[in-house]
């Protein structure tokens, strides 16, 4: 796993006086867990909410059920109600969150392993992107999360 973009990250975030949060599913607590790596993040880190159930994605970060039941846990759709829901429990200025299939299992015909949805969201505005990674279980997880971080810092620095 890439510590270049967490040492992007947390600098860049200080520098606008902006928080970040993490929602996790696929990740599993990676992204919370490379960010808290770096000494100092804790000031612009406020915090990661790992909603691997449906029923957790609904009670802690407030995604809709008639989400959840018409696009799947593994969407757009999902992913972006999971980034407000982070902005919103949390307090914070920016928000990421992951949801995916990571394997060896757990892929259908529509949704195959390596299919991860990533979004951000700065408040009143999210985005949302669609992700194949290759790779065995571990590989998908470290690729979401440099994807993840990535995107973070598009939307930090407005070219997202």
């Amino acid at each position: 796993m890439s510590q270049s973009d967490v040492s992007i990250l947390c600098p860049l975030l200080r520098e606008r006086g902006k928080t970040m949060a993490a929602a996790e599913s696929c990740t599993g607590g990676m992204i919370g867990s490379s960010i808290t790596d770096l000494p100092g993040c804790s000031d612009v880190f406020m915090g990661s909410a790992v909603t691997y159930s449906n029923d957790a994605k609904m009670s802690i970060l407030g995604v809709s059920e008639d989400t959840l039941m018409e696009h799947g846990a593994v969407s757009a759709e999902t992913a972006r109600e999971m980034a407000s829901g982070a902005c919103r429990v949390f307090n914070s200025d920016y928000s990421v969150a992951v949801t995916g299939i990571a394997g060896p299992g757990g892929a259908t015909e529509t949704k195959p392993v390596g299919l991860v949805y990533i979004a951000v969201a700065d408040g009143p505005r999210t985005v949302a992107t669609r992700n194949f990674f290759q790779g065995d279980r571990r590989s998908v997880r470290e690729q979401t999360v440099d994807e993840a971080l990535g995107l973070l810092i598009d939307m930090v620095r407005g070219s997202l």
